[in-house]
C-alpha cells in the first residue's frame, strides 16, 4: 500500500485512536459528574437499597464489594480528586483533537501516555489473567506501537555518509 491509500489508512487509524481517546475523556467526565452527584447522598445507604431492591445478600462476594466501594466513595477527598480528574479529561480530549488533526505533538502525547499504562496493565494481567485484561493490554500495545511507528517514519532522513570519509566537524 503506497501513496494516497497509505495516507488514508494512516488517517483512519489516527482518527480511530482519536475517537477512542475522546470517548475515554467523555466517560471520565460523565463518571466525575456522577460522583459529584453521589457525594451529596449517603452512598452506603443507596447501595444497600439497591441490593435489597434486587434481593441480593450483602454478605456475598459482589454485593459486599459494592458496599466496600460505596464506603470508599464516601472517603474521597474531592479537593484532591477534582483537579486530577479534570487534568485527565483535558489531556484525553486534547490528545483526541490533536490526533484528529494529525499533529505530531499528539502522536508523542499518545505514545508517551499510553506507554505509561503498559507496566500497570501487564502487572494487572499477571495478577488476574482474563480475556478483558489481555485485550486491554494488547489494544494499548497496538496503539502505542502504531504511534511510535508513525513518529519513527516522520524522523528526518539523513543521507548516508560517503564510505571512507569523515563527517564534517568530526575532528
Amino acid at each position: 500500500m503506497t501513496g494516497p491509500q497509505h495516507l488514508n489508512a494512516r488517517r483512519r487509524v489516527l482518527r480511530t485512536i482519536a475517537v477512542f481517546e475522546a470517548v475515554k475523556g467523555l466517560a471520565a467526565l460523565a463518571a466525575g459528574i456522577g460522583l459529584l452527584d453521589l457525594l451529596h447522598h449517603d452512598v452506603h445507604k443507596l447501595a444497600l437499597a439497591l441490593l435489597w431492591h434486587f434481593h441480593l445478600d450483602p454478605q456475598t462476594h459482589y454485593p459486599s464489594l459494592l458496599l466496600h466501594y460505596a464506603d470508599m466513595l464516601q472517603a474521597i477527598n474531592l479537593r484532591t480528586l477534582a483537579p486530577l480528574a479534570l487534568g485527565y479529561i483535558a489531556l484525553r480530549l486534547l490528545e483526541a483533537w490533536g490526533l484528529w488533526q494529525e499533529k505530531i505533538w499528539a502522536e508523542w502525547l499518545g505514545a508517551l501516555s499510553g506507554a505509561l499504562y503498559l507496566p500497570l496493565e501487564a502487572g494487572h494481567l499477571l495478577h488476574r489473567t482474563t480475556l478483558i485484561n489481555a485485550a486491554v493490554l494488547l489494544a494499548n500495545l497496538l496503539v502505542v506501537g502504531f504511534l511510535l511507528f508513525q513518529l519513527w517514519r516522520r524522523r528526518p532522513h539523513r543521507p548516508p555518509a560517503a564510505q571512507g570519509q569523515n563527517p564534517p566537524n568530526s575532528r
